[in-house]
């Protein structure tokens, strides 16, 4: 039978490059301020909590409000947030660059988190309404997310080298311009993809306790990372967990719920989301272990140590684009299990290696085989969902990496940091590396540099641990994809109907 195919025009792939550039400049934005810290600190002078805030009250409400913000998108229409979130992250951008106080700068840390949950949701599912064709839709969230992977990997190089000229507040202007091509971009090229079925409204009770369940979640995993002993933590997330149970129940009972809890009732929704934060735990974890290890034992500046850890980002952009021409011949299940394995041999260079090389050969090997998760499981997920519920299912995709990404630092720091414990001897060592550092610099040479030693050779072990255990999960993973995602077609039967 031969089958019409839907051709996307020049308008949907103008429209996509606004939408890749939008997450291009999230993803920036969530790495860029790190540079901008000691300029930032010398000139408003915040206390030590107010500079907590201002570096984790984005991330925070990023997470926080990226269900509700969905299911907006879903109600409202997904153009219209989506444009209204740029507008609001451009003039918040402004607020945070010529802030006068800590106060002021973490109010507008506030809305830029809000801004960027309106956006990265609606731009998703308008990605997603742009090519109905299986086959280059799927191409078009490889480029979406290999956007967004390139951002995260420019964003310590583009704020160094704003900051070797202007003051940190140019970290913030930069997304003026790119907020405004968006907006116009929006209203120009991108249609309206929701179709506003239902009342239209949010449930408030339901926002709460969306705020309520991840909030805690987020906090208390970052809690964890940084000292797995503190009763806080758990707390935060019995009292998260507590207010999950509450969302559900009630999701359950209502008429139009925030989040549709029957998308869970597809195989391949459930099977692809539960493969994208597993795989986000893993990254987080070998990540942050990463970066350490460049700054703290290999003694790279933050500028060095972020040109080293773009290596693998671009890895992930290299497999993010090249994953839709797999999916294209081979099974979607067999090209995203088979990435997850080649991930595990990755981690087995870095195990079996000794130096800088292998360390990042081998961790740019293990991320361009995860690559495939994010760029054909954002696909599996959206595609998966009714079209008046893509927003709410590109929520729950980004969602479970951002609560996947958490949870990998908290687990695997703690595996690390627990194996560190276990491998020093020194009474000077403490709990990390950075403490080990900090306190030999007040002793005398020789037990300084015994020290130094004792402790960097325990970190050295406690990553060859977090990078066991990575190689662990990335093969359950594939076999999950491998036997849970079997069913689906290649990409291009699927476009054929």
């Amino acid at each position: 039978m031969t089958t019409v195919e839907t051709r996307p025009g020049a308008r949907a792939w103008l429209g996509l490059s606004v939408l890749s550039v939008a997450t291009l400049l999230l993803a920036v934005d969530n790495t860029v301020l790190m540079l901008a810290l000691p300029q930032l600190a010398a000139d408003l002078g915040p206390s030590g909590t107010e500079l907590l805030w201002i570096t984790d009250v984005y991330g925070f409400m990023i997470a926080g409000f990226m269900i509700t913000m969905g299911s907006l998108g879903d109600r409202i229409g997904r153009r219209r947030l989506l444009v209204i979130g740029a507008a609001a992250f451009g003039a918040a951008s402004v607020v945070a660059a010529y802030s006068a106080t800590t106060t002021m700068l973490i109010a507008a840390r506030v809305l830029l988190g809000v801004s960027a949950a309106a956006l990265g949701p609606s731009a998703l599912a308008l990605v997603a309404g742009l090519f109905p064709d299986a086959r280059r839709r799927a191409m078009a969230i490889g480029v979406f997310t290999a956007c967004f992977m390139g951002g995260a990997a420019a964003g310590p190089v583009i704020g160094g080298l704003l900051l070797e000229s202007f003051w940190w507040g140019s970290v913030f202007l930069m997304a003026v311009p790119i907020m405004v091509l968006v907006v116009a971009g929006g209203l120009v090229l991108l249609p309206e993809s929701a179709k506003g079925t239902g009342s239209g409204r949010l449930d408030l009770v339901s926002v709460g306790l969306s705020l309520g369940t991840v909030l805690p979640l987020v906090y208390g995993l970052k809690e964890l990372a940084e000292d797995p002993g503190q009763v806080a933590a758990y707390v935060a997330l019995g009292a998260g967990l507590l207010f999950c149970v509450a969302f559900v129940r009630r999701q359950g009972r209502l008429a139009e719920p925030l989040l549709d809890l029957r998308l869970f009732g597809d195989r391949s929704f459930t099977a692809a989301l539960l493969i994208l934060a597993g795989s986000m735990v893993v990254q987080g974890g070998v990540y942050l272990f990463m970066s350490q290890h460049l700054q703290l034992v290999e003694g790279l500046s933050p500028m060095a140590a972020g040109l080293w850890m773009a290596v693998p980002a671009v890895g992930l952009v290299a497999g993010s684009l090249a994953s839709p021409l797999l999916a294209g011949v081979f099974r979607p299940g067999v090209v995203v299990g088979a990435g997850l394995v080649a991930s595990a041999a990755g981690f087995a260079v870095v195990l079996a290696g000794d130096g800088l090389v292998a360390l990042v050969g081998g961790v740019t090997v293990a991320f361009l085989g995860m690559a495939p998760v994010g760029a054909l499981g954002l696909g599996l997920i959206v595609g998966a969902a009714p079209s008046e519920r893509a927003g709410s299912a590109s929520a729950m995709a980004e969602s479970s990496g951002e609560l996947g990404i958490a949870l990998g630092i908290a687990l695997l720091g703690s595996v690390g940091a627990a194996v560190y414990g276990g491998s020093v001897t020194s009474p000077h060592a403490g709990g990390s590396l950075s403490e080990a550092l900090d306190a030999a610099a007040g002793l005398p040479p020789a037990a300084a540099a015994a020290l130094v030693a004792e402790a960097r050779d325990a970190f050295g072990q406690g990553l060859l641990a977090v990078t066991a255990v990575g190689a662990v999960l990335v093969l359950v993973l594939a076999v999950l994809s491998l036997t849970l995602l079997r069913h689906l077609r290649p990409i291009g039967e699927q476009s054929q109907g």
